[in-house]
């Protein structure tokens, strides 16, 4: 398993994706004073965001389902735990945007290679304790 999304598991045999990019931004507004430079000050993180970028053969490794997959978790607008294979917590992040580009094609019209691009967005306040709530719920689910 490389990374989790919710109960959406990235790997070979699902979608695995080649980089992974992450923006983190932090707000220093400014005020301009006259006869000097503008003042700034910190006023606390700004976005978050992750991209993962990577190619989908579905005749060697993965599945255009995944794709799918991904897609209706976006439809539904939900926040999602993002968690990496070695444990590490990224924190809640919702879906933003799922681009994909399909090349050699079989005589189906089925692609052979469908490179794709996700970008997610931190929703969360660091608060890695929203967690447990959502395990809680998926638990009820499942019984």
């Amino acid at each position: 398993m490389m990374m989790s999304l919710g109960m959406f598991i990235f790997g070979m045999q699902t979608l695995a994706y080649q980089e992974f990019q992450q923006q983190m931004e932090w707000r220093h507004p400014s005020q301009s004073r006259v006869g000097a430079r503008p003042a700034r000050q910190f006023i606390g993180p700004g976005d978050e965001t992750i991209t993962l970028p990577g190619l989908l053969v579905p005749e060697l490794c993965g599945s255009s389902l995944s794709l799918d997959t991904l897609r209706v978790m976006a439809d539904t607008g939900k926040a999602w735990p993002l968690i990496e294979g070695t444990g590490r917590i990224y924190g809640i992040y919702v879906i933003e945007r799922l681009s994909t580009t399909k090349t050699l094609f079989f005589s189906d019209g089925a692609a052979r290679r469908i490179e794709f691009s996700l970008s997610l967005a931190r929703v969360d306040e660091s608060r890695v304790d929203l967690l447990g709530s959502l395990f809680d719920t998926l638990g009820n689910i499942l019984r």
